[in-house]
């Protein structure tokens, strides 16, 4: 138990997590209230246009997820585990919405619209790599589990 307590809080001892942590988790709860305040623009109407199967239930499955995880990553709790969802949530918003644009628009055309969703991918990845850092809650577990 102690070892996957340890693996789950384990974080770097310094500050570099900061920002990418400001970053992905302002990113996402904005992105996630907004689909339930602006649900045709970002929510289900974009879900539908997509072509998603329940664009409804699944808009706001996505949004409670992006809520909880990004409020996650902002304070530090379970850092790494709540990269997981957004970075899911990442890969299927390049494969649905920019893989797409290769074909019709080509490679610059592509790689212009996906510039956003490749640097939160990588920022989500740093997260998961590196822990949330020295201020986070993780790190204030991590050092509580190492007294003991």
């Amino acid at each position: 138990m102690k070892k996957i307590t340890t693996l789950v809080f384990n974080t770097v001892n310094d500050y570099r997590s900061v920002l990418p942590r400001i970053i992905v988790g302002l990113v996402f709860l904005s992105e996630g209230i907004q689909k339930y305040l602006f649900p045709e623009l970002v929510g289900a109407g974009r879900f539908e246009k997509i072509g998603f199967a329940n664009p409804e239930f699944l808009a706001y499955f996505v949004a409670t997820f992006e809520i909880i995880c990004g409020v996650l990553i902002l304070i530090g709790f379970l850092s790494r585990i709540a990269t997981i969802p957004l970075f899911i949530i990442m890969m299927t918003a390049i494969i649905t919405t920019k893989i797409p644009i290769l074909p019709e628009k080509g490679f610059w055309t592509m790689a212009h619209e996906s510039r956003t969703d490749f640097a939160m991918t990588m920022l989500i990845i740093f997260l998961f790599i590196y822990g949330a850092g020295r201020m986070s809650v993780d790190y204030i577990i991590q050092r509580a589990i190492s007294d003991h």
